[in-house]
């Protein structure tokens, strides 16, 4: 490809003996101050260009791996991404949350409040499906977002996700820490180093936290295959600490403990819903997966979409267990599962439910890693980060650069920061992604550039302005007055657009292989349930989310907007010299090319 033949592409080399500038900062706006200077005064036309700049299927598939030097290998099948999905998603999380949302807002009904959450889910991963089988890439939702809705809004989405992988992965290692502590019959804390002279919240250092995703990092970066194989072993054994535990709760049950079965009503059903979402959360990252599978257009479905059906089947099971071992006002909120053995006389199985706790919040931890490192090898490509962070290993064939130095953030969150402050830095970044791809698919379906007409693309954006203002509407309603009037209202006008969009417009592209079926009541549905479960989240989340946001913004507008501006232009010369030669060979007059505006609308 051009790509590797010119200035900044060029520049993105391997080297044995670290870093030098050009490795950061290779292209021309860079390469001196009064470059810098000129780039910054040309801040506005630029921003401007790139705003609304959409890539390609090709760029991403094909052009923009070729930045990476070398390809990863092919290695993945429809198996290894089911018990992936099924690692990343299933940790500690159903242990805990489980007696939180039975306790407090569902009662026994929780187990309609997972089969709702996961359904939901389900419509996310449907999306994410369609999206991974036609742009099999590392970027995942990075990629889907820069084909459909633009490089700015892409890269805000990616910034966010990427920290809420630091955060999370820093969550399950200190988790991992506190429940082998419970394993040897320490308090959650024993393990950790106090230091006096930190700030509280900072100053429980702890080291296996550190210790366990360096050595994650290190699987990660040998192989993918074996981190594969290690997952689904890992996986399975998890499977088996759950199907002991249905099996012997289901030995102490009492169906009079399911009386009553709601006791707080459809409010609270609805409400443990949007807390249980978050159970469901961690598959977006095997669409990070693309490149490394054999056969995506059958192995990305029947990955995807198994893990999250065997995931809902898990969850619903072991909530109803729970509900039946013990009445729901008992449970407690931090281990139900280990109180509720104990309730009945059957406390060494708390040892047991421990271990399953730190084989899944392993697999957990080995997802995230994997899953941002790839995120971050495709922001790479684009030059909106270093470019060294774009190569793939020429041994392992993994993203070895991407890998350590997400490892390395990780670890520094993990080691100082404690679970409280992590908790309650819980993000929304997750939410707002699964909402923009719904969002792009849509896009997708019924514009297609050069030949959707302005007249179909305005009633396009019309009725997705109106998917959107009522997806907000309805859970304004829910947060501020849960008046019947506004739902109707609400629920009316999201039907209304959904139907508009469903008759006055023809689709103006096909999925090639695998598309989501319903369209466009799935995505639009998909919409509404994501922007719905946002009113769920704490304002400091929200807060979190903003001031995060607005550091993306000011590095996009001093470095990635110029970074990625001047890779673009570059990216069109060189396609620009290849088709001339051609020209020339085939005895046809050369084509004059495009000014940088034009040429960076790659």
């Amino acid at each position: 490809m051009g790509d590797n033949d010119t200035g900044g592409q060029g520049a993105i080399i391997s080297r044995r003996h670290g870093c030098s500038k050009n490795d950061l900062f290779p292209e021309e706006s860079f390469r001196s101050w009064g470059n810098y200077s000129r780039a910054i005064r040309a801040t506005k036309s630029r921003f401007k260009n790139r705003l609304l700049t959409r890539s390609s299927d090709n760029l991403e598939i094909n052009e923009m791996r070729a930045r990476s030097q070398n390809e990863m290998k092919k290695t993945l099948n429809w198996f290894d991404i089911m018990w992936f999905g099924v690692g990343s998603v299933v940790g500690a999380g159903v242990f805990v949350l489980s007696g939180q949302a039975a306790k407090n807002d569902a009662g026994p009904a929780v187990v309609i409040s997972y089969l709702i959450s996961g359904l939901s889910a389900l419509l996310s991963v449907l999306c994410y499906t369609e999206f991974a089988v036609e742009l099999p890439v590392a970027g995942g939702s990075f990629a889907y977002l820069r084909v459909e809705l633009g490089d700015f809004l892409a890269f805000l989405a990616a910034g966010n996700l990427l920290l809420e992988y630091i955060l999370s992965g820093a969550s399950v290692a200190r988790s991992w820490t506190s429940y082998f502590a419970t394993l040897c019959n320490h308090k959650p804390d024993d393990f950790r180093i106090h230091a006096s002279v930190l700030a509280d919240g900072y100053n429980e250092l702890d080291p296996i936290a550190v210790v366990l995703s360096v050595a994650i990092c290190i699987g990660a970066c040998l192989s993918i295959k074996g981190s594969s194989r290690f997952n689904s072993f890992a996986t399975l054994v998890h499977l088996l600490v759950m199907i002991f535990i249905l099996i012997a709760g289901l030995t102490k049950i009492d169906t009079s403990n399911f009386q009553p079965f709601a006791p707080f009503g459809v409010h609270g059903v609805l409400r443990a819903s949007a807390m249980l979402f978050f159970a469901y959360v961690g598959f977006d990252g095997v669409s990070t997966l693309g490149e490394e599978i054999k056969n995506p257009g059958r192995d990305i479905p029947i990955g995807l979409i198994g893990s999250m059906l065997i995931t809902i089947t898990l969850y619903c099971l072991l909530s109803a267990t729970l509900c039946l071992m013990q009445p729901y006002s008992q449970l407690d909120s931090d281990a139900p599962f280990t109180i509720a053995f104990e309730a009945v006389g059957m406390s060494w199985a708390k040892y047991i439910v421990a271990f399953g706790a730190l084989k899944g919040m392993t697999t957990v931890v080995l997802a995230n890693i994997i899953g941002q490192a790839r995120y971050f090898t495709h922001i790479a490509r684009t030059h909106m980060a270093p470019p060294f962070l774009a190569v793939i290993n020429e041994k392992t064939k993994t993203p070895v650069n991407a890998t350590v130095i997400m490892t390395i953030a990780n670890c520094l969150v993990a080691f100082f920061t404690s679970l409280d402050i992590l908790a309650n830095l819980l993000s929304i970044a997750t939410l707002f992604i699964f909402s923009q791809v719904s969002i792009a698919l849509l896009v997708r379906r019924y514009y297609v550039s050069g030949e959707t007409s302005s007249s179909d693309r305005n009633k396009l954006i019309g009725f997705l302005v109106l998917i959107i203002f009522s997806s907000i509407g309805l859970a304004i309603v829910w947060v501020v007055s849960e008046s019947y009037i506004g739902y109707t209202v609400m629920a009316v006008l999201w039907f209304v657009s959904t139907l508009g969009l469903k008759l006055s417009l023809k689709q103006a592209r096909k999925p090639k292989v695998w598309g989501i079926p319903w369209m466009p009541w799935l995505p639009a549905a998909s919409i509404l349930i994501n922007i719905f479960i946002m009113s769920s989240i704490d304002g400091s989340s929200y807060i979190r989310f903003l001031v995060w946001t607005a550091i993306l913004l000011i590095y996009y507008l001093l470095v990635g907007l110029h970074a990625s501006y001047d890779a673009a232009v570059e990216n069109t010369k060189a396609r620009n010299v290849a088709a001339e030669m051609a020209n020339v060979e085939a005895g046809v007059a050369p084509v004059t090319a495009p000014n940088a505006e034009e040429a960076s609308r790659t």
